[in-house]
């Protein structure tokens, strides 16, 4: 995969609608059983619609990304994201990225990722600024 990869190749988007089993099922998984994602009341008193995702599941949807490119889960040596708005059910998250770099020496390659989303007409950024390191070898 090493020499196939070139500075500012785009991963291919991967694109999932978020459901209320989906939330409750990553919820389950990951031990987090904060009401804001499973009672809407609980949401709507925080001040949104409904139950929102876990910031997590949607960077989980963002690593989902980058392991389908690369094929290989182990590839992925590094992932971050900063979380910049909430994703509420029924909403379908988008996840992409680009190459940012690429080091000879080690084999790896730095990507910068993202998560977008539709609202009301307009793009979301959920992740606006992501970023993994992988192995290319």
């Amino acid at each position: 995969m090493f020499d196939a990869v070139s500075v500012g190749e785009e991963l291919p988007e991967l694109r999932r609608v978020v459901t209320r089993e989906d939330v409750k099922a990553y919820a389950d998984a990951g031990g987090d059983q904060n009401p804001l994602h499973q009672r809407d009341e609980v949401a709507r008193a925080a001040g949104f619609d409904a139950i929102i995702a876990h910031g997590m599941f949607t960077m989980g949807h963002m690593a989902a990304c980058v392991v389908a490119w690369t094929g290989e889960p182990d590839a992925v040596t590094t992932i971050s994201a900063q979380f910049r708005a909430p994703v509420s059910m029924g909403q379908e998250l988008v996840a992409g990225g680009r190459v940012r770099s690429i080091d000879d020496g080690t084999r790896t390659a730095t990507l910068d990722l993202w998560v977008t989303s539709e609202r009301d007409g307009e793009t979301e950024w959920p992740v606006k600024r992501g970023d993994a390191t992988v192995r290319l070898d």
